[in-house]
This record gives structure tokens, sequence and C-alpha cells, in this order.
């Protein structure tokens, strides 16, 4: 790709109207990524209104402030972070340890990935993620999560059924793909809110008692979070561990993000920007498990954006992170989001991961004729992933404590598996696009 010739550069500032207006196109790609994965999260760990609040002033605290860093001081580009998904894989399969255990590991990891990028052995462990490799990791994201939103869609809610979740979903999913299908530019890319305004809306059309529920006790809730900071160190290795190979996919999908928008702009000293951008994520995500959320990583998503508006200043995310760091100082404003029906959450984020499956695919399939043992290579770290994550929780219970951290996460034993089939059952076997004929 040739470089292109933007309207505004990466240290342009665009007139004050532009600047805002592209900071709210910014805002409304990125805000629904924290609702979903913030309120996904929040409502797993606790069952308390105002706990659920303080959970998302923190998320978007910490995606504000490595959002503005990032920007200014870090990777120095115009690229959005927000929460990890492949985070929300291991919080999901850690339900079984202690709040302090899982955000302990997550902050290791990030203190970890600070140095693995600082030393300049990212290099050395990135080798490890060959194509399969990263879309089985890519695909896993999405499998992992479906016995969570199985959890979202059809658990009943006061009046409604899991029959009416279930069929309310499928209709909302089916317009969702139509909406995405025709429609083109902001409408297109801002599908994700709109839709949830959309689906809230008509969900609360049949069931409107379920608008006000639980919600009076915001009148007597303003303290900042900061207040109600509870960090203790509590280290399980096996938790650890789980954790830091997810962090091991968020690396990759770090990279990734960082080279994609930089393919597009062309900057200088790349080699550099990679450098502070990995090492910020990991002290961002180190700040994470310190406040007790899950962590933060640089979305791909960003290039679809740049080309368009034809701007690649990296000062129009300015405005957009310091919007994110006022909400999280505004209670009623997080408190907005509780409202949003499960289903709702839930049908969503099918579509955020049919999205994660695709990318996953584009890897396999790019310049790549996948032979009978590529798919072999990929179809067991499926298999493993999907079958693990629907264990009974009856089952996961006769594991041993200190292995159900490891062995419960299908993710985790989905990425064990492809490492150990590329590189040791299949380590001279070449990608079958290298092949003649």
């Amino acid at each position: 790709m040739g470089k292109i010739a933007f309207k505004y550069g990466l240290d342009d500032v665009p007139p004050p109207l532009e600047l805002i207006l592209l900071s709210l196109q910014w805002l409304a790609i990125l805000v629904p990524s924290i609702i979903i994965i913030g309120k996904v999260v929040a409502g797993f760990h606790y069952s308390s209104f105002t706990d659920q609040v303080v959970y998302m002033q923190k998320t978007f605290f910490v995606t504000a402030l490595a959002l503005l860093v990032q920007v200014l001081w870090g990777h120095r580009l115009p690229l959005i972070m927000g929460p990890a998904a492949v985070l929300l894989v291991g919080i999901v399969a850690s339900s079984g340890s202690d709040l302090h255990t899982v955000y302990s590991s997550i902050m290791i990891g990030g203190i970890v990935l600070f140095l693995v990028a600082v030393t300049g052995l990212f290099g050395y462990l990135k080798r490890l993620f060959t194509p399969r490799v990263i879309a089985v990791v890519l695909i896993l994201i999405a499998f992992t999560m479906a016995p969570t939103i199985m959890n979202l869609i059809t658990a009943p809610v006061m009046q409604a059924s899991s029959l009416f979740n279930l069929t309310f979903a499928l209709v909302f999913l089916l317009c969702m793909f139509v909406s995405g299908r025709y429609l083109t530019g902001i409408w297109k890319s801002t599908i994700i809110i709109w839709s949830i305004f959309a689906g809230s809306l008509v969900y609360f059309l049949f069931f409107p008692n379920q608008l006000g529920r639980e919600h009076s006790e915001l009148v007597s809730f303003s303290a900042p979070f900061f207040n109600l900071l509870d960090f203790q160190l509590v280290v399980d290795p096996a938790v650890v561990l789980s954790f830091l190979i997810c962090f091991l996919a968020l690396s990759i999908n770090d990279l990734g993000s960082i080279q994609a928008v930089g393919e597009v702009i062309k900057p200088d000293l790349m080699k550099q920007r990679i450098t502070r951008g990995l090492s910020l994520t990991g002290l961002f995500n180190g700040l994470s498990g310190l406040l007790g959320v899950v962590g933060v990583v640089n979305y791909s998503i960003s290039p679809g954006v740049i080309v368009p508006t034809n701007c690649a200043s990296r000062y129009t995310l300015v405005p957009a992170a310091l919007g994110l760091l006022a909400v999280s100082f505004f209670p009623p404003a997080t408190a907005f989001i509780d409202v949003i029906p499960r289903v709702v959450i839930g049908s969503v984020l099918v579509y955020v991961m049919c999205s994660q499956i695709s990318a996953g695919l584009m890897v396999a399939f790019s310049s790549v004729k996948i032979g009978f043992d590529d798919g072999l290579i990929m179809g067991l770290p499926f298999m493993l992933g999907i079958v693990i994550s629907f264990l009974p929780g009856e089952v996961l219970e006769t594991f041993p404590v200190f292995l159900r951290p490891l062995l419960g996460n299908g993710f985790v034993v989905g990425v064990l598996a492809v490492f150990f089939l590329e590189h040791i059952v299949y380590r001279n076997h070449k990608l079958s696009c290298a092949q003649p004929g």
C-alpha cells in the first residue's frame, strides 16, 4: 500500500468543530466495547447495582487514561483502546477463584508484558505465533465465549421467558446482520451502539417494568470509586499461568493493531512506537489489575475509521479520551448502562464474536491453501476449547483444585494444543501455500 495523502496528518490538529465531530465518531465506536465487556464482567462478579456501577466507572477510567497516554506519549498513533476480550475469557474461566486472585493475575500479566516489551524479548516470543496459531487464537476467543453468551441470552428475567429471549435474540441478530450488509459510512461503523439503543427500546416495549429495577440506590450513590478500592495481592500459580497465556494472545493482538495503523499511515520510527505501545499496554493492564477491572488492548478497527474520514490525526482521540474520563467520575452516566437488557448485550456480543471469527478466518486463508494437516492443527484446538468450555460444573469440581484454572479453561487448553501441534508434532510442516500446485 502506498502512502495516503490525508487531509490531516498524524501530528496535525483539525479545526475545533471537525476535531469534536471526529472525536465523537471514535467515541461511538469505542463506548459499545466498554459497555459490552464491562457490563458482562460487572454482572459476572457483582450482584449489587452499586458495585456494578463502580466497576463500570473504573473500566471507563482505565480505558480513558490508557488511551490518552498512548496517543500523546506511547505509540502516538490514532489507535483506540478498550477492554480486552481475551481477558474476559480468562475471567470467565477463572470463576472458581476469588476476585483478588483473578485481578492479581491480571496485574502480574501486565507487568510481565511490560518487561518483555522493554527488554526486547517479545521479538523472540512472536515467532511462536504462526498464521495457524494466530487464526486459532482469534477464533477460540469467540468459541470459548459461547457459554457466557448463551447464559446472557437464555436466562429468564422477570416476565421474560427463555424462549422469548432466544426468539428476540435471533430476530435482533438477523436485523443487525442485514443492517451491516447494506449500511455504509458512519452508520455501518457505529452499528453496535445504535443497535444497543434500538434493541433496548424494543425490549422495553415488551417489558416496561424492567426499566426502573433496583436503581433507587443511585440517589445516594455519588462517591468517587477511589474510595472503594480494595486490592489484595493473592497469587495462585495456576491462575497466573492461565492469564499469562491469555496475555500472549493479547500482546499479538496489540502488535497487530499497531502494525495495521502503521501500514496505513506510514509513520517513522515504527519499531520504537511498537515498543512504547506494547510497554504501556502492559503497564495499564497492571493498573487494571490493581483497580480490579479487565485490562485493555489496542483495537484493530482503527484503520477502518482513518481511511474513510481521510484523517490520520492522533489528536482527534484526545477529546474522546477526556470524554471517557469525565464519564468515569459521573456515576449516573455509568449507571445508565445497567438498564441495557442482558439479552441485548448477549446478542451484540454474538455479532462482535462473529467479527472475531471473521478475522481469524482471514488470517487462516490469507494467501494460504489450507491442506488436511493444516485443518488438523487448527481443528483439534477448536474441539478441545469448545468441549472444555461447555463442561458441567460438577465435572470441573472433580479436577484437582490447582489444575482447574488451566484444564478448566477452554481457551488456554486450545492455545496449548495448537502450540504443541504447530511447534512439536508438525514443526517441519509448511503451510500448504508453500507447496507446488
